[in-house]
This record gives structure tokens, C-alpha cells and sequence, in this order.
């Protein structure tokens, strides 16, 4: 039996990019098949390109988008800052995918109570309504960050609230198991250097560095899907599913991408609320860190939800995207992989 084998799905964030990959892996039947995708999120224009794309498709010319099977998709405009359309699209679903989020650091830096009320408020207008309209919703899974780990800006510290406030709902909602996934810089995505390094590139650079020392983890749109897809099949409640990914120096992302191209690369300084390394897991949450397949999974802090059962902690130290950094060759052939070392590989939209 599929996963979401007769579930109905809410999707929040559902129009970005995270949200795109897994409403098409989901249409696609590589988890069962739902019986209802409830695309939540505040772009009228997202969600309508959304729906002319699927309704268009009949599955015949172009598999690699899977048509809406028999009204199965669903588009619903809403804030999740707002409680009460939170509160009426939750109300018959049992599966909730919370992607919903400003990710923007420096953006975030600026208009820090607007991260608050996205990032803090709408994860508690999730677990609210699920406890006062006691809603049977069976599981929901907040998407974080490597910056809510020893957060040293405002995104990673709304972030790091909302893991805490997803963590302690499973003692607010017995009936509803609460987990996270918790990943770092995707490949492509909003925020990412490369789409950004693709377009000072095709415009003839210079090409902007922060800093010379700078380190990212690097994982794909799909894997960070099927670690949302791990987290709804075998995690505990409060658990936190983490992957294990590659990383690499932001200079050796340039120099790959910019290849034989005679373009200038430019160390600009440190932006505001702007990391050195990605850190997915801490100094402090190692004691509580165990080995789950492909998978590093943070138990709760929370005495009441925590399995008391021993369990053998595998990190020694906190877990970096300075560790384990590939050479410039391995980075070639990764991003050779999915396309992204040509100026014509297809971007992607900002996530809503």
C-alpha cells in the first residue's frame, strides 16, 4: 500500500519550489494515491499558472508532468498568518506538508516581524486549529533549515521557534504526530547561489562572492522531498529527520560554473545575518542524534516525547558543511548531473 494511499494532502507553500517538486512527485503516484492535493499559498498567479499546466496535461506528450487524475488536485488561495483560513483548509485532510516560509536571510534581516508572523505564527496557526477544532489530521510536517541550528539570524531563529512549536504540539495534539525535516542550501531553489552565479555569468560577470571560507551543503529538489517522504513514513513523534548530503566551497561552486569563461570573481564581504558554515546539527543535539537509514534523526528534547530506550548516538561532533567538502571535480560532475553548468538550464520562480 502506498504511502498516501486514499490520504488527503495539504500542501501550504504549495506554488514554490519545494512545493512544485512534491505536488509532481505526488500526481506522479511515487508515494500511492491521494485521494484529494489541497494546494495552499498567498499567489493568485502561481496557483493559476498551476492549475492551467496540470489541467492542460493529459499524461500522453510529456510524462515528465503528470496530469491532475480526475479532479484529484485541489487550489486553495490563503495566508498562513491568517488563523482562519488556516483553520478551513485544514478541516478535512489528514496529511499536512508545511512549506510555507520566508527564506530570504538578508530579507529577513530587514523585516524581521514579517518572518515572525510567517515562520512563527503560521506554524502556530496550524497546531491552534487542529487543537480547537480538534481536527483529526494524522501527521504534520514542518520544513526547516540548517539556519535554525545555532541560529544567528532572524530566518534561522523564526525557524528554530517554529521546530519548537511543531516539537511541543504533539503534547497540545495527542492525536496528531508532529515531525520536521531539517536540510540545507537545495540546489536551485530560492536562495540558492546558482541561479544567482548563472545570471552574473550570462550577463559576463563579475561573478559576487561573500567570502572566501563560505561553505554550503548541497542537495537536490527530489532528495529533500523523499526526506519529507522518510520523515511521513518512519518518524516518531517530535523527531527531527535531517539528510545526509554533500557539501562544498561557494569558490569552487563559481570556478566550476564559470569553467574556461574568462570572468572576474569579486569577494563582496559577509551579508547581513549570513553564515560561514551550514551546521545541520549541533554541538548540543548530537547526544541526541541517531543513524535511521540515509538519515540523521534528532530526538526530542522534550523528556515526555523522548524514547527512553537506549539508542546509539553516532555523531562525535556537530554535523558541518566544512566536513566531507567535494573537490572541484566531484562538484563538476554533480551539477553536470541535473543540468545546472548551462547558462540555459531552466531557473526557478520564488517560492510563495
Amino acid at each position: 500500500m502506498g504511502l498516501v494511499d486514499g490520504k488527503r494532502v495539504l500542501l501550504t507553500g504549495g506554488t514554490g519550489s519545494l512545493g512544485r517538486v512534491i505536488l509532481r512527485r505526488l500526481l506522479a503516484g511515487e508515494f500511492g494515491r491521494a485521494q484529494k492535493i489541497v494546494v495552499f499559498s498567498r499567489d493568485e498567479k502561481k496557483q493559476h499558472d498551476m492549475r492551467t499546466t496540470y489541467a492542460h496535461n493529459r499524461g500522453a506528450t510529456d510524462q515528465a508532468i503528470p496530469r491532475d487524475c480526475d479532479g484529484m488536485l485541489e487550489f486553495r488561495i490563503g495566508d498562513v498568518r491568517d488563523f482562519h483560513s488556516v483553520a478551513a483548509a485544514l478541516q478535512t485532510v489528514d496529511l499536512v506538508l508545511h512549506a510555507a516560509a520566508l527564506k530570504q536571510v538578508p530579507t529577513c534581516e530587514y523585516a524581521p516581524f514579517e518572518a515572525v508572523l510567517t515562520n512563527v505564527v503560521g506554524a502556530e496557526n496550524v497546531v491552534r486549529a487542529i487543537e480547537q477544532h480538534s481536527i483529526p489530521v494524522e501527521t504534520v510536517v514542518g520544513m526547516s533549515t540548517d539556519k535554525a541550528c545555532k541560529p544567528v539570524n532572524v530566518m534561522g531563529m523564526t525557524k528554530s521557534i517554529q521546530e519548537r512549536i511543531f516539537i511541543q504540539a504533539n503534547m497540545r495534539c495527542p492525536n496528531t504526530r508532529f515531525v520536521c525535516v531539517r536540510y540545507g542550501n537545495v540546489l536551485a531553489s530560492r536562495g540558492s547561489v546558482i541561479p544567482f552565479f548563472r545570471e552574473q555569468i550570462r550577463q559576463g560577470g563579475p561573478v559576487t562572492i561573500t567570502s572566501p571560507d563560505m561553505t554550503r551543503f548541497l542537495l537536490t529538489l527530489d532528495t529533500a522531498t523523499e526526506t519529507v517522504f522518510s520523515a511521513v513514513r518512519e518518524a516518531h513523534r517530535g523527531e527531527i529527520y535531517i539528510p545526509r548530503v554533500s557539501s562544498a566551497r561557494v569558490v569552487d561552486i563559481a570556478a566550476v560554473m564559470i569553467g574556461d569563461r574568462r570572468i572576474e570573481t569579486v569577494v563582496t564581504g559577509i551579508r547581513p545575518g549570513e553564515k560561514i558554515d551550514e551546521i545541520l546539527v549541533s554541538e548540543e543535539e548530537r547526544f541526541r542524534t541517531v543513524e535511521r537509514g540515509e538519515y540523521y534523526v534528532i530526538r526530542p528534547s522534550l523528556s515526555e516525547l523522548r524514547d527512553h530506550s537506549k539508542q546509539v548516538v553516532t555523531l562525535s561532533k556537530e554535523y558541518s558543511s566544512r566536513d566531507h567538502l567535494m573537490d572541484r571535480e566531484a562538484l563538476m560532475e554533480l551539477l553536470g548531473r541535473h543540468g545546472l553548468l548551462s547558462l540555459q538550464a531552466p531557473g526557478f520562480e520564488n517560492d510563495g
